[in-house]
């Protein structure tokens, strides 16, 4: 880091230099020495990145060799098919996730660790994990799932889930999951798509010192999955509770009951690279969440590639995220294990009983790598934490801030509050990919408010409305080439029609993210906020779909519009506004019966800051409302930039937002 001070920190200020001994011992120099030995000789991380484009075959085909992947059957070729959508990977291999996952099982050494609100730190070793994935999974076999069968899971971020996902997926079934606080109009709507075999489920979970029984919820979820054919029931809250969930209840430890099933009689399921895996959910912008489909061979190499030489993190290391089950991070997070990294897990509020908490458990794990969301760095800010006054950081190397924009305050305060040493930088990627787009770069300097760069791999731009490549103008993030880790589908998308009108709708060949972007000269990068309705609320995307089916059933309501505004600072305000039917009035009582009816049919995340009654809510011709216009104009641009009042099909609704705009006092732009 600068040796001046960083209080007064603008955009683009230096705030840290690898030293000589971290560009000595970090993976891509290591790989780019292995490259160059092989004839492949680059002077700098952009002449990497430009050929990891422009040579997909030789990239792609270089990491399968250095990071060893273990397939039962060869690949015939590293890409036969490099159209987009229906690219086509390293076809006939035959491999598994799960296997990589646990190839580095051995006696005496941990494999991950785990904190929550009611249990204090443990440690699950390998031989333990490797152990309870096996008997977990061979007791599935014997429930009758099998590869293709769909299992979804109910479960808090703690090792048993870890257990269940691994279990599922070395048998080449397909996982899904959701965390706990998640209500059971959000659970049904993601699950109920995927017609499960089996759930497995937990009674409840602690947050911010209070229990949560999650029964009544799970009588609705699982009544509403007709076709599930059993259920494993971890009881959190009441150990001792015989009560089942279902006939066909089967308690955790009854699941894990059995012989010990050894390393050398197990088979892993040997599956095609472009195997479902995993199941994600967007945020359902556009009706119900789009189911993701992620392969087990993309999932293996991305997940190689980003955690060694874009994060930089080295076996034996401890890695923490905080992230629930019900966001992509939290499978990054377990991906740990494919590269012999400890993931720290952690379930609860992240400031309770305080608000340094994590950093305790930083001190304690010895973690070297921290990510969180810009929103969690502005708790501490306002309560005044600074970590490194309080705790043992010596072990801490690097800092991932992620799940929103990252402004040059938060970034610098990581500087001058935590570690003055540390690697501090951002990143962007997103749940369509459960990857980075763009993030960390351990060779490069960091930039107050700037990502350092490209990831490897991914062709990324910023295109203008001509469909055009542009540097330092804000533009659509785009990819222009494909990824092993873009999804293979939707599921219940037999044609791919739904796909298609998701990512390559407004440039035909071309992933479109639905973020702004712009890149500048040195291929410094800047993610700008959606470019769509998505809702994005404390790192974790909302889909604007959801708020109004759950708005529906509230009698009073004929209409209703949300945006979500990223504010500086990384703040956010979430305003809804609301039609109501002939008669009925608005107050305090009617607002409090929505917040509660969000919370409880969906979460927290999803209760607006402020609820104001309209008198319309703005429509195209085509009968779309104009959320992200509404959002534009709230955020402070000119009405004849933010909506074409040609294609309105009720002018005057912009109104009101334009004069709230206008005369508000909830919050600030600058």
């Amino acid at each position: 880091m600068r040796s001046d001070s960083i209080n007064a920190v603008k955009e683009g200020d230096l705030l840290w230099t690898p030293s000589a001994e971290r560009v000595e011992q970090a993976h891509l120099t290591h790989y780019m020495r292995w490259l160059a030995e092989r004839g492949h000789r680059f002077n700098s991380y952009t002449e990497l990145w430009r050929w990891s484009i422009d040579d997909q075959e030789g990239f792609w085909g270089s990491l399968w060799d250095y990071f060893g992947i273990r397939a039962s059957k060869p690949f015939e070729e590293v890409l036969k098919d490099s159209s987009m959508p229906g690219a086509e990977w390293f076809p006939g291999s035959r491999l598994n996730y799960a296997e990589h996952a646990l190839r580095h099982e051995r006696d005496g050494a941990d494999a991950l660790l785990y904190l929550s609100e009611r249990r204090g730190l443990t440690a699950l070793s390998w031989t333990d994990l490797g152990g309870q994935v096996r008997k977990l999974a061979t007791r599935l076999r014997a429930l009758g799932v099998g590869p293709g069968d769909r299992v979804v899971a109910y479960l808090p971020n703690s090792p048993e889930a870890v257990i269940a996902m691994l279990a599922t997926v070395s048998i080449g079934a397909i996982w899904a999951s959701c965390g706990p606080d998640f209500g059971p109009r959000g659970v049904v709507d993601r699950f109920l798509q995927l017609a499960p075999k089996l759930a497995f489920c937990v009674d409840g979970y602690h947050y911010g010192g209070k229990p949560f029984d999650r029964r009544p919820e799970l009588g609705t979820i699982l009544s509403s999955l007709p076709s599930l054919e059993g259920v494993i029931y971890l009881r959190q809250l009441e150990p001792q509770s015989a009560t089942p969930l279902t006939a066909n209840t089967i308690f955790w430890e009854d699941a894990l009951g059995g012989a010990e099933v050894s390393r050398e009689s197990f088979r892993f399921e040997q599956v095609p690279f472009a195997h479902p895996l995993w199941i994600l959910f967007s945020s359902g912008t556009t009706g119900l969440p789009k189911p993701i489909i992620h392969c087990h061979g993309g999932m293996i190499l991305e997940q190689f590639k980003a955690l060694t030489l874009q994060m930089d993190v080295h076996p034996g290391e401890r890695m923490f995220f905080f992230t629930t089950t019900g966001w992509m991070m939290w499978n990054f997070l377990v991906s740990a294990l494919l590269v012999d990294v400890v993931p720290v897990l952690y379930d609860g509020n992240p400031a309770y009983p305080q608000p340094d908490v994590l950093w305790a458990m930083v001190e304690r794990t010895g973690a070297s790598y921290f990510g969180a969301s810009p929103t969690y760095v502005n708790i501490l800010e306002k309560a005044g934490i600074v970590p490194k006054d309080r705790f043992d950081l010596s072990k801490l190397k690097s800092i991932m801030l992620a799940g929103s924009p990252v402004t040059a305050e938060v970034m610098a305060w990581c500087y001058r509050n935590v570690k003055a040493d540390a690697w501090a930088y951002s990143g962007s990627g997103g749940t369509d990919l459960c990857t980075g787009i763009v993030g960390g770069v351990a060779l490069l300097p960091v930039y107050a408010g700037e990502i350092q760069g490209r990831q490897l791999g991914v062709a990324a731009f910023a295109f203008n409305e001509a469909g055009e490549a542009v540097v330092n103008e804000v533009g659509e993030l785009v990819i222009t080439k494909p990824l092993p880790c873009m999804p293979v589908g939707f599921w219940n998308d037999a044609d791919g029609s739904r796909y298609r009108d998701s990512y390559f709708d407004q440039y035909p060949g071309v992933w479109r993210h639905g973020d702004f972007f712009k890149v500048n000269e040195r291929g410094g990068s800047f993610v700008l906020g959606r470019s769509d309705a998505t809702l994005n609320r404390h790192g974790v995307r909302i889909g604007t779909a959801e708020v109004y089916r759950a708005l529906a059933e509230v009698p009073e309501i004929e209409d209703s519009l949300i945006v979500n505004l990223d504010l500086p600072g990384g703040g956010f305000f979430m305003p809804l506004f609301v039609k109501l039917r002939d008669g009925a009035q608005f107050d305090e009582a009617m607002a409090a019966r929505i917040r509660a009816r969000m919370r409880e049919t969906y979460s927290a995340r999803h209760i607006p800051d402020k609820i104001y009654q309209v008198n319309a809510i703005p429509y195209t011709l085509t009968g779309k409302k104009m959320e992200v216009p509404v959002r534009r104009i709230l955020t402070g641009v000119s009405v004849d930039k933010a909506a074409n009042r040609a294609a309105m099909s009720n002018v005057e609704s912009l109104d009101f937002f334009i004069a709230y705009a206008r005369e508000q006092q909830d919050y600030r732009l600058s």
